[in-house]
This record gives C-alpha cells, structure tokens and sequence, in this order.
C-alpha cells in the first residue's frame, strides 16, 4: 500500500487572495468595531453615521460649497465619522493589528486562507520593529488613491508596493517547512 504525500512547500498569496482577505478583514473590523462605537458613543450613532455619510456624498456642483459642507460635518464635535479617526479607536487598532501579526503570523483574513506573514528573505517569523514597519508601509501604500496595494510590481510574485517597501510577503501553507525539512515534526 503506498501513501501519497502531499508536499507543504510555501506558496506566495497571490493579489486577489489577499484582497479576499482584506475584505475579509474589513468584515471583522465592522463586526468588532460597531458595537464598540455604540457603547462609547451612543445609541444613536449608526443614525448619525447614515446622515453624516448623505450628507457627505451629496455634491451641489460648487467646490466651494462642498468643501464647506466636508468641513461643517467633521467639525461638529459629536461628528460620527469624527470618532472613527478618534486617536484611541486608530492607536488600538494598530495595537491589534500588530499582536495578530506578531503572535498568530496574519489577521483573521489571511488566518481564513491559511496565509502568514513571513520574512521575503528566509521565510522565518518578522520580528515586532519589522511588522511595525509593514504597518506604515501599508499607510505609505495607501496615501495615493491605494495605488501601492493596486500597482503590483511586474515580477513573478506581483509584489505590491507596500510588500516592496517592508520587505515582507505573505505565504500559504508553513513557511517553516520545504523539502528540506520534512523530517521536523508538523513537516510531511
């Protein structure tokens, strides 16, 4: 009787498996966060959200006008969109992102495609100072219009340009183990 073995060699996340994650993620956050901002905000939060987003994305035609509007609505001092940049709500955020990164190797999203975060250059575990970097690196990516995350390199991994800048790409399966190793424990 002969075992076929299935071999657990790493595979790069391609671009559209990691935007599936993204959304995912993004999923996640709403599910987490929206119950957070009722309780600290108030019951009536998700009506001012709705009213304040309307309000946002009703063009007069007068740049001037519009621009005046943008400004009345964040500047309100129980502006709902105002609390989602609230310092707290983004610096406990980043602090999550960072402890799923750092002690589950991926957010829930890549969790869910089985893809960690690993270092390009020998596929072991990024150290805290470096997923630190990947998070601004994501930051720099986004700034313009989100092109770092849409304006893959042309390279055989299509590496965007966040992952160029932090040096870090995601991976399927364990990184750990390649041929190699299949002998290590959890290895084939």
């Amino acid at each position: 009787m002969t075992e076929t073995v299935i071999s657990r060699e790493p595979q790069y996340v391609g671009f559209w498996m990691r935007l599936l994650a993204f959304f995912v993620d993004v999923l996640v956050l709403v599910v987490v966060l929206l119950p957070l901002m009722i309780a600290l905000y108030g019951g009536g939060y998700l009506s001012r959200l709705g009213g304040e987003f309307a309000a946002l994305l009703t063009s007069t035609g007068d740049p001037n006008a519009d621009a005046a509007r943008v400004l009345e609505v964040l500047g309100h001092s129980n502006s709902a969109i105002a609390a989602l940049l609230d310092i707290k709500v983004q610096i406990a955020l980043i602090v999550a992102t960072i402890v799923f990164w750092r002690f589950r190797g991926a957010t829930p999203g890549k969790m869910l495609l089985k893809a960690r975060i690993v270092k390009a250059s020998d596929l072991g575990q990024p150290s805290t100072g470096q997923l630190i970097g990947r998070f601004f690196a994501y930051l720099v990516s986004f700034i313009p219009l989100c092109l770092g995350f849409l304006w893959p390199e042309p390279s055989s991994y299509t590496t965007t340009e966040s992952a160029l800048l932090r040096r870090r790409q995601p991976w399927a399966g364990d990184p750990g183990c390649s041929s190699a190793s299949s002998s290590r424990p959890g290895c084939g």
